[in-house]
């Protein structure tokens, strides 16, 4: 492989008996290469010495790339803040369950709280609107604290029962065994019941 500006290749083989090499210098450790120059950036691109190619020499700086994900990761952002805007505080409140947040305070200050967690990992904020897990962790949450449930330290309970819906293994969190549990076929028809109770309150 060698770099000849007056060749289309970048391989010894395939360029003519008139390529002319040239040398590449970097200046103050940079190296502009123009679109006039494809075969000086193929070059680079192939060449070992490339980070991306396992070296330790040289590493491609795509101002347009990193310009890309700035801006994606801004969009983000801005979609996150504008669910918290938009939502309802019933469409909200799975989520703000889900992430631990106290649900008794004032809409306004549950509304604050999701903000800064919109803020702070936008892309995963927006995903748990259109998670299941989400949605079922926080009926099993509503559920418990309107006493329909009990979310014991050895499993899942009926409230007026006591009868185990569930059981949960040492060490483990019965609220995400049970959301497991009424996520799976054999849940199902619990997570209707408890449904169907919640609806009546």
């Amino acid at each position: 492989m060698q770099y000849a500006p007056n060749e289309n290749s970048v391989f010894a083989d395939e360029q003519s008996k008139n390529s002319i090499r040239e040398q590449i210098i970097f200046e103050n450790k940079m190296l502009t290469v123009p679109y006039s120059k494809p075969n000086l950036s193929k070059y680079l691109d192939l060449h070992p010495d490339n980070i991306a190619n396992g070296g330790n020499v040289f590493f491609l700086i795509d101002t347009e790339k990193k310009a890309e994900v700035s801006l994606e990761k801004e969009f983000e952002v801005l979609d996150a803040v504008g669910m918290v805007r938009d939502k309802s505080i019933d469409e909200l409140l799975p989520v703000a369950m889900y992430l631990g947040i106290d649900t008794n305070q004032k809409n306004m200050e549950i509304k604050r709280e999701l903000l800064r967690e919109a803020k702070g990992n936008p892309k995963r904020f927006v995903e748990m609107f259109d998670n299941p897990v989400v949605k079922t962790r926080s009926v099993i949450m509503s559920a418990v604290d309107f006493q329909i449930l009990k979310a014991d330290t050895d499993g899942l309970k009926w409230y007026d029962s006591n009868g185990l819906i569930v059981s949960t293994p040492a060490g483990q969190n019965t609220l995400d065994i049970a959301t497991r549990f009424c996520l799976s076929e054999k849940g199902a028809t619990v997570y209707e019941e408890i449904e169907r109770q919640l609806s009546k309150i």
